[in-house]
C-alpha cells in the first residue's frame, strides 16, 4: 500500500506518482491529506479512483471515500468507531484500522474491520504523532493478537532494506510513504520493495 503525502509529493501530480507506484507493484493506494478541505480531499480521491487500476481508500474520512466511489477507508483509534459506521456502508466497502500497542489491539479485537495496520515498525518522520518504533519483534508481538485470519500490514519506516524483516515477523504486506513518494523514481522504488517482499515470500 502506498500512502499519499502532500509534502513528499512536492507539487508533482498525485495521480501520476501513484500510477508509477502501481506500475512498480503497489496493489493499493491510501489517500492521506490531513489538513485538506473536504472538497479538495474529495477531488483528489476522485482523480485517483479514475486513474488507478487498484483499490483506493481514504484515511479518516469514510464519507469522502463513499462520495468519491473509493474502495474503503482507514480509521485511526480516535476516529469514528468502525462498529458505528459499518451498518451504513455498502457491501464490500473496506475498513482498516491502526494498531500500535497491545492495549490498542485489545480494543480493536472485535471491531468489524478488514485489516489491521500495525506500527510504527521503524522510526519515521512522516507521521509526527506515531508512537515508539516496534521493531520486528514488537510488530510480531502485536500481530499475534489479531483475530485469526485477519490480514495485518506493517507501517512506519518501511524500506526496501527492512521490508523483508517485517514480512518475516508475520506481516501480510506493508504500507509505505517516504520509501516511494520520497524517491526520485517512484516506479523503481516500488519495484524494489516488491522484489524484496516477493523474495521473502518465496523462502
Amino acid at each position: 500500500m502506498v500512502i499519499t503525502d502532500a509534502a513528499l509529493l512536492k507539487g508533482r501530480d498525485p495521480a501520476g506518482v501513484c500510477l508509477a507506484a502501481v506500475r512498480g507493484g503497489a496493489t493499493m493506494v491510501q489517500v492521506r491529506w490531513k489538513d485538506a478541505a473536504p472538497r479538495d480531499l474529495l477531488a483528489l480521491t476522485e482523480a485517483l479512483v479514475r486513474a488507478l487500476p487498484v483499490p483506493v481508500i481514504v484515511n479518516d474520512r469514510a464519507d469522502v471515500a463513499l462520495a468519491a466511489g473509493a474502495a474503503g477507508a482507514h480509521l485511526g483509534q480516535d476516529d469514528l468507531p468502525p462498529a458505528a459506521i459499518r451498518p451504513l456502508l455498502p457491501p464490500g466497502f473496506l475498513l482498516g484500522t491502526s494498531v500500535g500497542t497491545p492495549a490498542e489491539a485489545g480494543r480493536a479485537l472485535d471491531w468489524p474491520v478488514d485489516y489491521w495496520s500495525v506500527g510504527p515498525c521503524f522510526a519515521t518522520l512522516n507521521k509526527p504523532d506515531a508512537g515508539p518504533a516496534l521493531g520486528a519483534s514488537g510488530f510480531s508481538a502485536v500481530r499475534r493478537l489479531a483475530p485469526a485470519g485477519l490480514p495485518v500490514i506493517g507501517i512506519g519506516g518501511i524500506t526496501e532494506e527492512n521490508a523483508a524483516a517485517i514480512l518475516a515477523a508475520g506481516a501480510d504486506g506493508v504500507a509505505v510513504i517516504g520509501a516511494v513518494l520520497g524517491a526520485r523514481d517512484p516506479e523503481s522504488a516500488a519495484r524494489g520493495l516488491t522484489r524484496a517482499l516477493r523474495a521473502r515470500s518465496s523462502l
